[in-house]
């Protein structure tokens, strides 16, 4: 009868991981083409919320608002959620491990805001709200991403 592995370094290792540590050990590093596209969909995604916020801030000065005090908090909200992502992306590009699951919680978050769209017949909005969550999600749980934000033979120590 055989043990499963209790700790993670009696694990066996895929052969990306491997390859990945080779290639830190020599000084280079070769990001996966999953991260560019995970960074770039979740920092658009901060973008977007950046222009709604100051949207927010400019139609606040300049229309009147039934509640200011509701009006203030979701500006707030939507700068706040916006600094969250742009530094979800930042360090997924970077390779920081904790990245993952902040990223697929706002991809649920934002398949569960596409789906309504799509069941009420807006079929290019649902469309442009579901593919590219659908698309993180996919390269958030490929190998090659994974090795890359469980690298350990980094210099500096990767959260």
């Amino acid at each position: 009868m055989q043990n499963d592995p209790q700790t993670p370094a009696d694990m066996p290792r895929p052969e990306d991981a491997d390859a990945l540590e080779a290639s830190l050990k020599r000084g280079e590093l070769v990001r996966p083409a999953g991260v560019f596209v995970i960074a770039g969909v979740v920092g658009s995604e901060a973008l977007a919320l950046a222009v709604f916020g100051i949207w927010s801030i400019f139609s606040l000065l300049t229309q009147p608002s039934n509640s200011f005090a509701s009006a203030i908090f979701l500006t707030l909200l939507l700068l706040g959620l916006s600094a969250g992502l742009g530094a979800v992306a930042f360090k997924a590009f970077h390779g920081f491990r904790w990245t993952r699951s902040a990223a697929f919680v706002w991809q649920l978050l934002m398949v569960a805001i596409a789906t309504p769209a799509l069941l009420e017949g807006e079929l290019m909005l649902g469309l442009l709200l579901l593919l590219p969550p659908l698309a993180v999600v996919y390269f958030l749980f490929t190998p090659k991403v994974v090795a890359f934000s469980l690298r350990t033979a980094a210099e500096e120590t990767v959260l």
